[in-house]
Protein backbone atom coordinates (compact mmCIF):
# COMPACT_ATOMS: atom_id res chain seq x y z
CA UNK A 1 0.00 0.00 0.00
CA UNK A 2 1.10 3.06 -0.60
CA UNK A 3 0.66 4.53 2.42
CA UNK A 4 2.82 1.78 4.08
CA UNK A 5 5.54 3.72 1.85
CA UNK A 6 5.03 6.59 3.61
CA UNK A 7 5.03 5.69 6.74
CA UNK A 8 8.38 3.55 6.56
CA UNK A 9 9.68 6.98 5.20
CA UNK A 10 8.75 8.86 8.63
CA UNK A 11 10.26 5.79 10.19
CA UNK A 12 13.76 5.92 8.22
CA UNK A 13 14.03 9.50 8.51
CA UNK A 14 13.59 9.59 12.07
CA UNK A 15 10.68 11.67 12.09
CA UNK A 16 7.96 11.89 14.80
CA UNK A 17 4.86 12.93 12.87
CA UNK A 18 3.95 12.51 9.05
CA UNK A 19 1.11 14.84 7.68
CA UNK A 20 -1.19 13.90 4.25
CA UNK A 21 -3.44 16.60 3.19
CA UNK A 22 -4.85 17.24 -0.36
CA UNK A 23 -3.16 20.30 -1.94
CA UNK A 24 -0.18 20.04 -0.10
CA UNK A 25 2.80 17.48 -0.37
CA UNK A 26 3.38 14.69 2.35
CA UNK A 27 5.48 16.29 5.06
CA UNK A 28 7.45 14.58 8.13
CA UNK A 29 8.06 16.20 11.51
CA UNK A 30 11.64 15.79 12.31
CA UNK A 31 13.59 17.57 15.46
CA UNK A 32 11.02 19.46 15.73
CA UNK A 33 10.63 21.19 11.95
CA UNK A 34 8.44 20.38 9.34
CA UNK A 35 9.88 18.99 5.81
CA UNK A 36 8.10 18.38 3.19
CA UNK A 37 9.24 15.31 1.35
CA UNK A 38 7.97 15.32 -2.36
CA UNK A 39 7.63 18.33 -4.45
CA UNK A 40 4.01 17.31 -5.89
CA UNK A 41 1.06 18.42 -3.50
CA UNK A 42 -1.02 15.44 -2.77
CA UNK A 43 -4.54 15.22 -5.00
CA UNK A 44 -8.07 14.36 -2.66
CA UNK A 45 -8.17 11.13 -4.51
CA UNK A 46 -5.11 9.75 -3.40
CA UNK A 47 -5.78 10.55 0.64
CA UNK A 48 -9.08 8.93 -0.19
CA UNK A 49 -7.79 6.18 -1.41
CA UNK A 50 -4.87 5.52 1.33
CA UNK A 51 -7.35 6.09 4.18
CA UNK A 52 -9.79 3.53 2.89
CA UNK A 53 -7.14 1.18 2.76
CA UNK A 54 -6.48 1.48 6.35
CA UNK A 55 -9.76 0.91 7.73
CA UNK A 56 -12.44 -1.72 8.13
CA UNK A 57 -16.00 -0.80 6.79
CA UNK A 58 -16.66 -0.33 10.47
CA UNK A 59 -14.23 1.99 11.04
CA UNK A 60 -14.85 3.76 7.41
CA UNK A 61 -18.80 4.17 8.22
CA UNK A 62 -18.03 5.75 12.11
CA UNK A 63 -15.30 8.31 10.18
CA UNK A 64 -17.53 9.37 7.44
CA UNK A 65 -20.38 9.59 10.57
CA UNK A 66 -18.46 11.30 12.76
CA UNK A 67 -16.03 13.12 10.61
CA UNK A 68 -12.77 12.28 13.14
CA UNK A 69 -10.91 8.62 13.89
CA UNK A 70 -8.18 8.17 16.42
CA UNK A 71 -6.91 4.95 16.00
CA UNK A 72 -3.60 2.93 15.95
CA UNK A 73 -1.93 0.85 12.96
CA UNK A 74 1.32 -1.35 13.38
CA UNK A 75 4.02 -1.05 10.74
CA UNK A 76 7.17 -3.29 11.27
CA UNK A 77 8.10 -2.93 14.83
CA UNK A 78 6.62 0.86 14.84
CA UNK A 79 3.01 1.62 15.91
CA UNK A 80 1.49 4.87 14.39
CA UNK A 81 -1.23 6.86 16.56
CA UNK A 82 -3.24 7.98 13.34
CA UNK A 83 -5.97 10.87 13.31
CA UNK A 84 -7.84 10.95 10.42
CA UNK A 85 -10.29 14.21 9.82
CA UNK A 86 -11.90 16.58 7.39
CA UNK A 87 -10.80 20.12 6.45
CA UNK A 88 -12.46 22.29 3.70
CA UNK A 89 -14.39 19.29 2.81
CA UNK A 90 -11.31 16.99 2.28
CA UNK A 91 -10.19 14.11 4.07
CA UNK A 92 -6.55 14.63 6.17
CA UNK A 93 -4.57 11.85 8.23
CA UNK A 94 -1.71 13.23 10.85
CA UNK A 95 -0.06 10.43 12.48
CA UNK A 96 2.23 10.09 15.15
CA UNK A 97 4.72 7.05 15.43
CA UNK A 98 5.26 5.38 18.43
CA UNK A 99 8.24 3.04 18.86
CA UNK A 100 7.19 -0.55 19.72
CA UNK A 101 9.56 -0.83 22.29
CA UNK A 102 9.14 1.51 25.65
CA UNK A 103 12.09 3.73 25.30
CA UNK A 104 14.65 3.25 28.36
CA UNK A 105 14.03 5.80 31.36
CA UNK A 106 17.62 6.32 31.20
CA UNK A 107 17.02 7.73 28.03
CA UNK A 108 14.22 9.41 28.31
CA UNK A 109 16.90 11.61 30.97
CA UNK A 110 14.41 10.11 34.40
CA UNK A 111 16.03 11.62 37.22
CA UNK A 112 16.00 9.94 40.74
CA UNK A 113 13.42 12.37 41.60
CA UNK A 114 10.89 10.84 38.52
CA UNK A 115 12.22 7.32 38.93
CA UNK A 116 11.07 7.29 42.81
CA UNK A 117 7.55 8.04 42.03
CA UNK A 118 7.03 4.91 40.41
CA UNK A 119 7.24 3.47 43.92
CA UNK A 120 4.82 6.03 44.79
CA UNK A 121 1.38 3.09 46.13
CA UNK A 122 -1.70 5.76 45.87
CA UNK A 123 -2.75 9.01 44.77
CA UNK A 124 -2.78 11.21 41.89
CA UNK A 125 0.14 11.72 39.28
CA UNK A 126 0.17 13.71 36.29
CA UNK A 127 2.22 14.62 33.45
CA UNK A 128 1.62 17.46 31.16
CA UNK A 129 2.74 19.88 28.41
CA UNK A 130 1.59 20.79 25.55
CA UNK A 131 1.10 18.28 22.13
CA UNK A 132 3.88 16.10 21.53
CA UNK A 133 5.78 16.63 24.65
CA UNK A 134 6.05 12.99 25.01
CA UNK A 135 4.00 12.74 28.06
CA UNK A 136 2.50 9.15 26.68
CA UNK A 137 6.25 7.92 26.31
CA UNK A 138 7.27 9.01 30.06
CA UNK A 139 3.86 7.59 31.40
CA UNK A 140 4.83 4.38 29.77
CA UNK A 141 7.88 4.25 31.09
CA UNK A 142 6.96 5.08 34.27
CA UNK A 143 4.69 1.65 34.03
CA UNK A 144 7.43 0.08 32.79
CA UNK A 145 9.12 0.35 36.09
CA UNK A 146 6.14 -0.47 38.19
CA UNK A 147 6.09 -3.23 35.54
CA UNK A 148 9.07 -4.63 35.93
CA UNK A 149 9.50 -3.82 39.49
CA UNK A 150 6.00 -4.66 41.28
CA UNK A 151 3.77 -7.28 41.49
CA UNK A 152 0.42 -4.67 40.98
CA UNK A 153 -2.61 -4.96 38.67
CA UNK A 154 -2.11 -2.16 36.18
CA UNK A 155 -5.15 -0.71 34.00
CA UNK A 156 -4.67 1.11 31.29
CA UNK A 157 -7.46 3.76 29.59
CA UNK A 158 -6.22 4.83 26.48
CA UNK A 159 -7.49 6.71 22.88
CA UNK A 160 -5.97 5.18 21.04
CA UNK A 161 -3.62 2.09 22.69
CA UNK A 162 -0.06 3.40 21.93
CA UNK A 163 2.50 1.09 23.63
CA UNK A 164 1.87 -2.41 23.98
CA UNK A 165 2.49 -3.58 27.73
CA UNK A 166 4.00 -7.17 28.16
CA UNK A 167 3.43 -8.92 31.42
CA UNK A 168 6.81 -8.84 33.86
CA UNK A 169 5.96 -8.95 37.87
CA UNK A 170 2.68 -6.98 36.91
CA UNK A 171 -0.45 -8.28 35.14
CA UNK A 172 -1.56 -5.84 32.85
CA UNK A 173 -4.94 -4.74 30.95
CA UNK A 174 -5.44 -2.19 28.05
CA UNK A 175 -8.67 -0.40 27.45
CA UNK A 176 -8.96 1.14 24.17
CA UNK A 177 -11.82 3.76 24.34
CA UNK A 178 -14.38 3.20 21.33
CA UNK A 179 -13.47 -0.26 21.57
CA UNK A 180 -13.34 -1.88 24.92
CA UNK A 181 -15.36 0.97 26.55
CA UNK A 182 -16.89 4.14 25.65
CA UNK A 183 -15.59 6.97 27.26
CA UNK A 184 -12.82 7.92 29.57
CA UNK A 185 -14.61 8.89 32.87
CA UNK A 186 -17.00 5.43 32.38
CA UNK A 187 -14.07 2.98 32.11
CA UNK A 188 -12.27 4.91 35.42
CA UNK A 189 -15.61 4.37 37.41
CA UNK A 190 -16.00 0.80 36.20
CA UNK A 191 -12.37 0.03 36.76
CA UNK A 192 -12.58 0.61 40.36
CA UNK A 193 -14.82 -2.67 40.78
CA UNK A 194 -11.81 -4.58 39.20
CA UNK A 195 -9.20 -5.01 41.83
CA UNK A 196 -6.68 -2.17 40.41
CA UNK A 197 -3.09 -0.96 42.00
CA UNK A 198 -2.38 1.26 39.49
CA UNK A 199 -4.70 3.38 36.93
CA UNK A 200 -3.55 5.03 33.63
CA UNK A 201 -5.85 7.36 32.02
CA UNK A 202 -4.78 8.74 28.64
CA UNK A 203 -5.78 11.67 28.83
CA UNK A 204 -8.38 13.77 31.40
CA UNK A 205 -10.76 15.08 29.06
CA UNK A 206 -13.28 16.10 31.08
CA UNK A 207 -15.32 17.00 34.31
CA UNK A 208 -16.47 13.35 34.63
CA UNK A 209 -12.95 11.67 33.96
CA UNK A 210 -11.19 14.38 36.37
CA UNK A 211 -13.77 13.20 39.17
CA UNK A 212 -13.33 9.64 38.41
CA UNK A 213 -9.83 9.95 39.16
CA UNK A 214 -9.70 12.25 41.80
CA UNK A 215 -11.76 9.66 43.49
CA UNK A 216 -10.23 6.53 42.73
CA UNK A 217 -6.47 8.56 43.82
CA UNK A 218 -8.62 9.16 47.74
CA UNK A 219 -9.31 5.39 47.72
CA UNK A 220 -5.88 4.21 47.75
CA UNK A 221 -5.13 3.93 44.15
CA UNK A 222 -2.16 5.27 42.17
CA UNK A 223 -3.38 6.87 39.11
CA UNK A 224 -1.56 8.49 36.44
CA UNK A 225 -2.43 11.10 33.71
CA UNK A 226 -1.95 13.66 31.38
CA UNK A 227 -3.28 17.53 31.15
CA UNK A 228 -2.26 19.77 27.93
CA UNK A 229 -0.71 22.63 31.02
CA UNK A 230 2.56 24.13 30.53
CA UNK A 231 3.29 24.18 34.48
CA UNK A 232 2.76 22.72 37.81
CA UNK A 233 0.69 25.95 39.20
CA UNK A 234 -1.54 26.19 36.13
CA UNK A 235 -2.10 22.50 36.00
CA UNK A 236 -3.93 22.72 39.33
CA UNK A 237 -5.07 25.93 38.50
CA UNK A 238 -7.11 23.91 35.21
CA UNK A 239 -8.36 21.01 37.81
CA UNK A 240 -9.71 23.70 40.27
CA UNK A 241 -11.29 25.73 37.10
CA UNK A 242 -13.54 22.68 36.02
CA UNK A 243 -15.35 23.02 39.27
CA UNK A 244 -17.49 25.46 40.83
CA UNK A 245 -19.46 26.61 43.76
CA UNK A 246 -19.07 24.02 46.23
CA UNK A 247 -17.75 21.36 44.06
CA UNK A 248 -14.81 23.57 43.72
CA UNK A 249 -14.49 23.41 47.86
CA UNK A 250 -14.43 20.05 48.04
CA UNK A 251 -11.95 19.74 45.03
CA UNK A 252 -9.36 21.65 46.47
CA UNK A 253 -9.81 19.51 49.43
CA UNK A 254 -9.30 16.57 47.35
CA UNK A 255 -6.20 17.41 45.52
CA UNK A 256 -4.45 18.69 48.55
CA UNK A 257 -5.20 14.94 49.91
CA UNK A 258 -4.12 12.99 46.97
CA UNK A 259 -2.25 15.24 44.43
CA UNK A 260 1.80 13.60 44.83
CA UNK A 261 3.23 14.86 42.06
CA UNK A 262 2.77 17.13 38.93
CA UNK A 263 5.70 16.56 35.79
CA UNK A 264 5.04 19.53 33.23
CA UNK A 265 7.79 18.52 30.62
CA UNK A 266 8.73 20.30 26.93
CA UNK A 267 10.73 19.13 23.93
CA UNK A 268 13.88 21.25 23.30
CA UNK A 269 16.03 20.67 20.07
CA UNK A 270 19.41 19.25 21.25
CA UNK A 271 22.88 20.46 19.42
CA UNK A 272 22.79 16.90 17.74
CA UNK A 273 19.50 17.45 16.17
CA UNK A 274 17.37 15.09 18.64
CA UNK A 275 14.83 16.32 20.84
CA UNK A 276 15.07 16.01 24.85
CA UNK A 277 12.88 16.84 27.73
CA UNK A 278 13.07 19.50 30.17
CA UNK A 279 10.84 18.60 32.99
CA UNK A 280 9.37 20.83 35.78
CA UNK A 281 8.58 18.46 38.81
CA UNK A 282 6.30 19.85 41.82
CA UNK A 283 6.33 16.77 44.54
CA UNK A 284 3.31 17.46 46.76
CA UNK A 285 4.50 18.50 50.08
CA UNK A 286 2.66 20.15 53.71
CA UNK A 287 3.54 24.19 52.52
CA UNK A 288 1.98 22.93 48.56
CA UNK A 289 -1.15 21.09 50.03
CA UNK A 290 -1.81 23.75 52.59
CA UNK A 291 -1.53 26.34 49.61
CA UNK A 292 -4.38 24.16 47.25
CA UNK A 293 -6.49 24.42 50.33
CA UNK A 294 -6.40 27.85 50.90
CA UNK A 295 -6.65 28.15 46.88
CA UNK A 296 -3.59 30.20 46.50
CA UNK A 297 -2.49 28.51 44.00
CA UNK A 298 -0.40 31.21 42.27
CA UNK A 299 2.43 30.55 45.42
CA UNK A 300 3.00 27.06 44.36
CA UNK A 301 5.96 28.20 41.68
CA UNK A 302 7.57 29.78 44.67
CA UNK A 303 7.48 26.49 46.84
CA UNK A 304 9.10 24.80 43.74
CA UNK A 305 11.66 27.13 43.44
CA UNK A 306 13.21 26.29 47.07
CA UNK A 307 12.49 23.45 47.68
CA UNK A 308 15.12 21.46 45.32
CA UNK A 309 16.14 18.76 48.20
CA UNK A 310 12.56 17.28 48.02
CA UNK A 311 13.39 16.67 44.42
CA UNK A 312 11.56 19.79 43.04
CA UNK A 313 12.99 21.55 40.23
CA UNK A 314 11.31 24.62 38.13
CA UNK A 315 11.58 24.38 34.17
CA UNK A 316 13.54 27.48 33.73
CA UNK A 317 16.57 25.45 36.36
CA UNK A 318 15.63 22.26 34.20
CA UNK A 319 16.76 24.28 31.01
CA UNK A 320 19.64 25.56 32.29
CA UNK A 321 20.87 22.27 33.32
CA UNK A 322 20.91 20.86 29.80
CA UNK A 323 22.67 23.75 28.58
CA UNK A 324 25.45 23.22 31.38
CA UNK A 325 25.53 19.60 30.37
CA UNK A 326 26.15 20.87 26.93
CA UNK A 327 22.82 18.91 25.63
CA UNK A 328 21.64 22.36 24.32
CA UNK A 329 22.17 25.85 23.08
CA UNK A 330 21.79 28.71 25.10
CA UNK A 331 18.80 30.07 23.00
CA UNK A 332 16.73 28.37 24.97
CA UNK A 333 18.08 29.08 28.47
CA UNK A 334 16.81 32.21 27.34
CA UNK A 335 13.52 31.47 26.22
CA UNK A 336 13.01 29.19 29.56
CA UNK A 337 13.38 32.18 31.56
CA UNK A 338 9.62 32.45 30.40
CA UNK A 339 7.37 30.20 32.67
CA UNK A 340 4.98 27.89 30.38
CA UNK A 341 6.68 29.15 27.10
CA UNK A 342 6.73 26.37 24.61
CA UNK A 343 9.85 25.78 23.06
Amino acid sequence: MKIDAYFKTAVENHASDIHLTPGAPPALRIAGQLNFIEKKPLMQGEVETMVQELLAKAQLERFLKERELDFAYKIDSWRLRVNLHFQRGVMGLSARLIPDQIPDPKTLGFSETLYNLTHVNSGLILVTGPSGAGKSTTLAAMIEIINQERSARIITIEDPIEFMYRNAKSMIEQREVGIDTYSFGSALKYALRQDPNVLLVGEMRDLETIQAALTAAETGHLVLSTLHTQTAATTVERIIDMFEGTRQRQVLLQLAGSLRAVIAQQLIPTLDGRLVAAREIMIMNSAIATLIRENKVAQIPSVIQTSAKEGMIPMEAAVRKLYQDHVIADTYVKMGTERGKAF
